[in-house]
């Protein structure tokens, strides 16, 4: 075993006390020849090399190298000054890509078994200081998938050290993401990212405390720094090229990433916090302006993908913040709803929306409206001011108008099966049922979230609904021509309707009635339609 006695930069030292493994071979006779208590010295470089070998060998698609190479490394991992070696190596940008990938890799799994003070062979605190220098020293990896894997694996020390053993980790990368280095400064945003992400998820009383006074601190610089980016990226989108939207709208999107975590884990009363409820607000402005950007850049443009998951983005930190602190986002239920329903039920949303961003708007007004914070008690005075308040900003937008133009359009539009739906029904009917009514796909998918939020506001506002539905199916009363599949497609909407909102309509349908006079009939028409 070999155990470092001298930890310096640019070279270990090493004492032999058993046959040692090959991190070096010494003596004339080769490896396990030495003697028992020889001491050897090695550079970095030169222990780098011997690493570097048995990486190599794991990367093989040969087993007979590649079994003996992870064993060698596996042996090696709880080796004081391995880790040293590792971070030399994937730093070293010279070297084949994939031994660069192994190296993070083995060096974030030992951050995992081997970091705490109480694991079994625990790094010793010299050695861990010394490597989270190394880490932060430069933010300048040329290949996206180590980047991300180097800001885990800081994310992770961090988890455990920050802030009392690594009180500089945060300036570090405030300092760096201000940098005018391009490659640099995305790399320590992406690393600032992971960091905030890990730290927000900790849920001890102490390290949410830390985070509140991280979030507090660093807040401000954090909304200046995406106001930045994205004031670059919409400047740049008419007139930059297309390499410098990219760049800035990846910015656009780290920073609001960062954000997110801010606001939504940051603050015990985030209404309470000028600069929160004012980036909150903002939001829906930013919105507008992402989705005239998606208007003016087709399906095959670059930046499509990523400006997507920027304006879904967005919705997620309005859902997130309302799921965490729905009272503090009392404030921004008018707004909420007021652009949620306008994109999503009127002509403004014609052009500008997407499949996903149409559910996430939909799954915003589902949750304001089921909200169980802002649903008053039978004896109102029994219910908080706050959930007064939040009642009856609701019952002021949902008017007549309102729930009668969303509950049509749900049910004649969303509700309309489409091609492809049709298609699957026919060719694996079982296969569409279970598509349809599966676990949690209300959150991501059209139908499945269409009908969970009819069915939630049939629910909450049913006496205004019902005489609504009622009327519509009035209207299909009768045999409908088969030859109109447009006809066909509305009674199959309306009836989906109806079964979805049957439970609120037992006292008004006569079900069987409507069963022997409507449907049977129209179950005994032999047509493939």
């Amino acid at each position: 075993m070999l155990t470092l006695l001298i930890w310096m930069p640019g070279a270990f030292r090493f004492e032999e006390k058993a046959p040692p493994t090959p991190f070096h071979q010494v003596g004339a006779g080769g490896p396990g020849h030495s003697g028992p208590n020889q001491t050897v010295s090695m550079d970095l470089n030169s222990a780098s090399t011997v690493v570097l070998q048995v990486l190599t060998q794991a990367t093989s698609q040969d087993t007979a190298v590649l079994k003996p190479a992870e064993e060698q490394l596996k042996q090696w991992e709880t080796q004081p000054g391995f880790y040293s070696v590792l971070l030399n190596i994937f730093t070293n940008h010279s070297l084949d890509i994939n031994v660069r990938w192994l190296a993070v890799l083995y060096f974030k799994h030992g951050i995992d078994r081997y970091w705490r003070r109480v694991a079994p062979h625990a790094l010793s605190e010299e050695e861990k200081s010394t490597l989270r220098a190394g880490l932060i020293t430069n933010f300048n990896e040329p290949i996206n998938q180590i980047a991300t894997q180097i800001a885990v694996l800081i994310a992770k020390v961090a988890r455990l050290d920050c802030p009392r053993q690594w009180p500089e980790l945060i300036p570090t990368l405030i300092e760096s993401v201000k940098v005018q280095d391009d490659l640099r400064q995305h790399r320590a945003l992406l690393t600032f990212y992971h960091v905030t992400k890990t730290l927000a998820s900790k849920r001890l009383a102490a390290d949410r405390k830390l985070f509140y006074d991280l979030a507090s601190g660093i807040y401000n610089f954090a909304c200046s720094l995406w106001n930045h980016h994205t004031d670059t990226f919409l400047q740049q989108i008419s007139s930059g090229s297309e390499a410098a939207i990219l760049s800035s709208l990846e910015r656009t999107l780290l920073s609001l990433k960062v954000l997110r975590k801010l606001t939504v884990n940051g603050f015990v009363e985030p209404h309470k916090n000028m600069e929160v409820m004012g980036f909150l607000h903002g939001i829906f402005e930013r919105l507008k302006q992402f989705l005239e950007c998606s208007r003016n850049i087709g399906t095959d443009n670059v930046c499509r993908d990523r400006l997507e998951k920027t304006i879904i983005l967005f919705t997620k930190v309005l859902l997130d913040f309302l799921d965490q602190h729905p009272f503090s986002f009392t404030p921004l239920i008018q707004r909420s709803l007021e652009f949620s329903v306008s994109y999503v039920f009127t002509e403004v949303g014609e052009g500008v929306t997407f499949e996903r961003f149409i559910v996430q708007c939909m799954n915003l007004i589902k949750m304001i409206v089921k909200n169980y914070a802002y649903k008053p008690s039978k004896n109102f005075e029994d219910s908080s001011p706050e959930t007064l308040e939040a009642h009856k900003i609701k019952m002021a937008f949902f008017t007549y108008p309102t729930l009668t133009e969303i509950c049509r359009r749900l049910v004649s539009h969303y509700f309309l099966l489409t091609e492809e739906e049709l298609t699957m029904w026919e060719e694996d009917p079982e296969g569409f049922t279970v598509e349809e009514t599966g676990g949690d796909s209300w959150k991501y998918s059209l139908r499945p979230c269409t009908e969970v939020l009819f069915i939630d506001i049939f629910h909450e506002y049913n006496q205004t609904l019902t005489p609504v539905l009622l009327e519509m199916m009035q209207t299909l009363q009768g045999p409908t021509n088969v030859e109109d599949m447009n006809a066909l497609l509305i009674k199959d909407a309306v009836y989906n309707a109806v079964g979805l909102a049957a439970y609120e309509l037992f006292d008004s349908v006569d079900f069987d009635q409507w069963f022997k006079n409507q449907l049977l009939p129209e179950l005994q028409v032999i047509h493939n339609r």
